[in-house]
């Protein structure tokens, strides 16, 4: 907060300053260019006075560029900025245009006799004394809060004191000509004001291509590129399918879309997308970004990574899916949990559709069967027996029997719905591989079910030896 202060106080401040400034030069160049009659002064005055009212127009724009963005303008003021940085353009080859009239009709049509004067000269070297100065302020606070408004100012200003030195030039000649008596010489000032006028086109073309670029929202050069390169080296992003960057005012503005595996749980796609806001702002740090994530496939993908894909698109989280080769023949077994509340038949059907699908965009697969489960939708009230010396010896002694169990502790046994339900934390080697882990579980699950076939339900927690050390 302090610092959008900050940059509205520096920017006003100076922007003010300018016009000032720009206000007593105008008036001192017009009065001296009629007193002397120089087209060169008064085409300098006529440049100051557009200079005041661009200066008018600078102090304006960063008034409303600063306010914050609201319903019916979401991306903020900063536009503003831009469009005067045009109002100047159009300003700058309107005083072009004078001057060429003028300089031509008094070298070939109506010649003007000039009275260089001290004065003249003064006010030309205050001029760009004054010029220097707020071209200067105005370009350190522009680059501060990069402001377009202020830029487009401040390099006006840094050409009015070429200009300014044109005109001194032109004054200087007709001096000279007049004390050695060459007449000829008289035409420097209408040629010094030929030359303020090149100087302004130049301005004007500077400025009109950085304010029709941003009007159009055209992107800053090579940034576009380094954005991608930068959001395309973050880890799992599979390509970048658009970028687009537009500025208003001095405030950058990102849209891109990222491809991401089709696997990726929607948490996941926020944190990556996250991620890729950190890697544009490593090249536009104030950007305001917006991440559209497209799921796709991965060439690479295997059977399993496909399946789940399908499962995923329509909502479903399958698990412990098994794939048999017999005979060249794929089938595939697969567990899929449903809501408790659902009827057998509403099940069925889903489960129905997804298995269609499946067969639809694996085609190799020749048979599937889905193991349909209840996804548990209410909280179950139990009660936790203390112990069950005999339930803890039959877990022992069947974990005993498996050569890789290492121990069995933590034995917890509830009762649910007047259900059993035994719980035990099984430590194995660390080395083991996840496979075997699982058909582990599952038979130490199948052996105690036989000997309590009291229990309904068994639950083991597989944890590496390292973490049971002493």
């Amino acid at each position: 907060m302090l610092s959008t202060e900050a940059m509205r106080g520096e920017k006003r401040a100076v922007a003010q300053n300018s016009l000032y400034a720009a206000i007593g030069i105008t008036v001192l160049k017009f009065f001296v260019g009629i007193t002397t009659g120089s087209l060169g002064i008064l085409s300098e005055a006529a440049h100051s006075g557009l200079d005041l009212i661009a200066a008018a127009i600078t102090l304006m724009s960063v008034r409303v560029s600063d306010k914050p963005a609201d319903a019916d303008h979401q991306y903020g003021h900063g536009k503003v900025e831009n469009f005067s940085a045009f109002i100047e353009t159009g300003l700058l080859l309107l005083t072009c245009v004078w001057i060429v009239y003028e300089a031509i009709k008094r070298l070939f049509f109506h010649h003007v006799e000039i009275e260089p004067s001290v004065a003249a000269f003064v006010v030309m070297f205050i001029s760009i004394v004054v010029d220097v100065w707020r071209s200067r302020r105005l370009k350190r606070i522009a680059d501060k809060w990069d402001s377009q408004a202020l830029h487009a100012d401040a390099l006006h200003f840094s050409t009015d004191v070429w200009s300014s030195s044109v005109v001194i030039l032109g004054l200087a000649v007709v001096m000279l000509g007049r004390k050695l008596g060459l007449g000829w010489l008289a035409d420097a000032d209408p040629i010094a004001a030929l030359m303020v006028a090149c100087v302004v086109v130049y301005v004007s073309w500077r400025l009109a291509r950085q304010t029709i670029d941003a009007l159009l929202d055209a992107a800053p050069s090579g940034v576009r590129a380094r954005i991608i390169d930068a959001v395309r080296s973050v880890e799992g992003v599979l390509e970048v399918d658009r970028a687009r960057i537009r500025r208003a005012g001095n405030r950058y503005f990102a849209d891109l879309e990222i491809g991401m595996h089709r696997n990726v749980t929607f948490q996941k796609s926020e944190q990556l997308g996250q991620r890729v806001t950190e890697a544009v702002h490593r090249v536009l740090p104030d950007a305001d970004v917006v991440v559209h994530s497209v799921p796709r496939a991965r060439g690479e993908e295997n059977i399993f990574e496909r399946i789940r894909a399908v499962a995923a698109r329509d909502n479903f989280n399958v698990h412990d899916i098994s794939v048999q080769d017999l005979a060249g023949r794929l089938h595939v077994e697969q567990h899929l949990e449903l809501d408790e509340r659902l009827s057998l038949k509403d099940a069925h059907d889903r489960v129905t559709v997804l298995e269609t699908e499946i067969r639809r965009e694996v085609p190799e697969i020749s048979s599937i069967l889905t193991h349909i489960e209840s996804e548990p939708a209410t909280i179950e009230a139990g009660s936790e027996i203390a112990r069950d010396r005999r339930l803890e010896k039959t877990v022992r002694r069947v974990a005993a029997q498996v050569s890789e169990v290492v121990d069995v502790h933590e034995i917890v046994v509830k009762k649910v719905r007047d259900k059993l339900y035994l719980s035990c934390h099984c430590t194995l080697p660390d080395t083991l591989a996840l496979s075997r882990v699982h058909d582990i579980q599952t038979e130490l699950e199948i052996r105690l079910k036989q000997e309590a076939p009291e229990l309904f339900r068994v639950l083991i927690h597989p944890e590496p030896a390292t973490d049971n050390r002493r």
